[in-house]
């Protein structure tokens, strides 16, 4: 049968109109090329820096790593810095990260807990509201130089489904008004019952619209990443976009791919899942084709087990990757039992570098039959009780992350594909319906770069 590209691909064709497994209406953006030089021009990257970045909500970071009144946090990106912290009334406040009184950086490291903030410079100090609690030698300003009481200089926050949200435009519409999701897609997976237990920030040489399209489809996954075939449907993948640029991919896992021939084999890799969901692969004699469906059984009954609430979660959500795209520079991977937060962080200065920032967040549970799946590719030691933070571990431009055989493979791929984006004989992609979520990300950027928004 020939491939309808106004339908797609349903991952379950029989989801009732209402259920957010549903496939979505299809929207056309058309088939019109993009210009190569957004991925490489300066003058590109500045005028994102005027039109773009300045009037969007950001994912800054996740409630869990603000638990307590003093905690706090820093958050990069490209020439600002930003700090959240949660208020001795217990509110969730972001401020950009520099001293009132001679720009130093207030905060230089990562994460903490503090009672308030000083500066190093010259040690003023800072209430957790950004109040300025003491300023040194106040006697020796002239009292119109600070009589306006400098705070530290806030940025709108707000927070969705455990999720820190923040933006630099002070007239900007509410949070609820930019999120394109409907309502409850984030928060059936109590992403605020998880915790950070990996942080990984690596530099790679490729502009962040390059990496958010290469992880905005699946069609490079039978060249690029061969491994996956016999655990991952990567043809037979549910596409579906949201208004203002959100976008989602339903991945099937514990499936092989349509590319595969045979369809009835059960391979290590999908006995190594069957054992992860809690089953004896040595007590399954079915065919390959139904491994999904008993892993999402067996989830399910251990989820009761352990008392884990999956009751606002389809039987496909507890097998599947729910690849979900937050406008303009994040995916999240949503599971049952944690997520992979990705997100691509522009270079301050290079049009062509950017910083993959991931955050695996997991949803800690005693009971010793429910284990850390392996796609979290988490270190051997790592604690997942949620009550400490990882370090953020850092690499260098063209070093591998060390995230997993997949991502390191992605990390070596980026380069060759940017440098070929440059050249004189390509006028700019050609995508298919696979990726259509990229077609839509772009058209959203380009009403941001036309000034339409």
């Amino acid at each position: 049968m020939a491939y309808d590209f106004r339908k797609g691909w349903a991952v379950n064709a029989s989801a009732p109109a209402d259920s957010l497994e549903a496939k979505v209406k299809y929207i056309d953006n058309g088939t019109a090329r993009t210009e190569p030089e957004r991925y490489y021009s300066r003058e590109w990257m500045e005028r994102e820096w005027e039109q773009l970045w300045p009037r969007v909500w950001l994912i800054a970071g996740v409630v869990s790593d603000v638990r307590e009144p003093g905690d706090y946090f820093t958050f990069a990106l490209g020439r600002e810095n930003f700090l959240i912290t949660r208020t001795d009334a217990g509110d969730i406040k972001a401020f950009y990260n520099v001293c009132q009184h001679r720009g130093n950086q207030l905060v230089l490291n990562d994460f903490g807990s503090v009672p308030r903030f000083t500066c190093s410079f010259h040690s003023w100090q800072y209430a957790l509201d950004g109040a300025p609690e003491k300023i040194t030698d106040e006697e020796t300003f002239r009292p119109e130089v600070i009589c306006h009481r400098p705070n530290l200089r806030r940025v709108k926050c707000e927070t969705r489904a455990g999720l820190i949200f923040i933006n630099m435009d002070n007239n900007a519409a509410p949070l609820d008004e930019f999120i394109g999701l409907p309502d409850g897609y984030l928060e059936n997976y109590h992403l605020d019952e998880m915790f950070v237990v990996r942080h990984s920030i690596s530099e790679w040489a490729a502009n962040w619209k390059t990496g958010v399209d290469a992880f905005y489809e699946t069609y490079h996954l039978h060249a690029v990443h061969p491994e996956t075939q016999t655990v991952m449907n990567d043809l037979n993948v549910q596409c579906d976009l949201y208004p203002n640029g959100f976008s989602r991919m339903i991945v099937p896992l514990a499936a092989k791919s349509g590319r595969v021939v045979d369809q009835e084999a059960v391979d290590e890799g999908l006995a190594f899942m069957m054992q992860e969901a809690g089953m004896d692969p040595g007590q399954y004699h079915d065919s390959a084709r139904e491994v999904r469906e008993t892993i999402q059984r067996s989830k399910r009954e251990r989820a009761a087990r352990c008392g884990l609430d999956y009751s606002a979660l389809s039987d496909g959500q507890l097998s599947d990757s729910w690849a979900t795209g937050i406008f303009p520079n994040v995916q999240i991977g949503l599971h049952a039992e944690g997520a992979f937060l990705m997100r691509f962080i522009p270079h301050p200065e290079h049009p062509e570098r950017f910083f993959y920032n991931t955050m695996t967040l997991w949803r800690p549970c005693e009971d010793p039959s429910y284990t850390v799946p392996a796609w979290m590719g988490l270190p051997e030691g790592a604690d997942i009780t949620g009550e400490s933070r990882p370090d953020v571990e850092r690499t260098s431009i063209g070093e591998p992350p060390n995230l997993g055989l997949v991502l390191d493979q992605d990390s070596e791929l980026l380069p060759v594909v940017q440098a070929g984006i440059r050249s004189r004989g390509f006028e700019g992609p050609l995508w298919s319906e696979q990726e259509q979520r990229l077609r839509h990300f772009h058209t959203e950027l380009d009403r941001y770069m036309a000034g339409e928004k």
